[in-house]
């Protein structure tokens, strides 16, 4: 049976799928931030690869082919951008200023952090890119030396964590403009912390969908200053 389910090309996927729904459900039911359906999935997915003793590659194998859709699923986010448009344009200097106040506080973070730990050059560039979307991350990591793997894992942990403390973070520092929520998730938590964005609301949705296509362009041209300090 499980020489069966290594060999199907769907399997991967269909686990995959399966595992994010029941993190749906468990989310459903208990309403607790820290049962994201992301988190919960990956570790239902990790647990079921131990128990069947099914090797990690031959499940990556083929779901590998759900990282197609990451494009396309990042590109319906222009959806309420395009609704929100005008009230967007009529806040496009905050916007921009928040955004790229959002860049440096991700890349000087990083630095301190390295520096703080010693962390060699290598694992450095790695973690740069941790706070845009895989897509782009990813390709970063290669241009800049780093671990590409390491990176993935980085930002997968960035943005369950910025979608699991987003709304306790806005609570605490009183923030309640849409425009600042929606900047927030999406300069810190891209596309994971956008999910978080698009559940307080509309705006707040479109602004952080906003953010993570011009977080990630300001990433790449600003941490090529950054790149060489260690």
């Amino acid at each position: 049976m499980i020489d069966f389910l290594i060999g199907s090309a769907y399997f991967s996927i269909f686990l995959s799928i399966a595992a994010f729904k029941l993190g749906q459900i468990v989310k459903g039911k208990l309403k607790w931030a820290i049962f994201n359906p992301l988190l919960v999935a990956t570790f239902l997915v990790i647990g079921f690869l131990l128990l069947t003793g099914i090797p990690y590659e031959s499940y990556a194998l083929h779901a590998d082919k759900l990282r197609y859709l990451l494009t396309p699923a990042t590109v319906c986010l222009a959806v309420p951008l395009y609704e929100q448009f005008e009230l967007l344009m009529q806040n496009k200097k905050a916007i921009f200023i928040g955004i790229l106040s959002g860049v440096l506080a991700n890349l000087i973070g990083v630095l301190v952090l390295a520096l703080l730990f010693k962390l060699d050059h290598e694992t450095y560039v790695t973690l740069i890119p941790k706070s845009i979307t895989t897509a782009m991350g990813i390709g970063v990591s290669e241009e800049f030396g780093g671990i590409p793997t390491i990176t993935a894992i980085a930002i997968l942990i960035t943005g369950v964590l910025g979608n699991i403390i987003a709304e306790f973070v806005c609570k605490v520092c009183k923030i309640e403009e849409p425009i600042a929520k929606g900047l927030a998730c999406g300069t810190s938590a891209h596309a994971i912390g956008t999910s978080k964005a698009l559940e307080m609301g509309k705006l707040e949705g479109a602004v952080s969908g906003l953010a993570i296509a011009v977080t990630g362009v300001l990433t790449v041209v600003i941490a090529s200053f950054f790149v060489n300090i260690i």
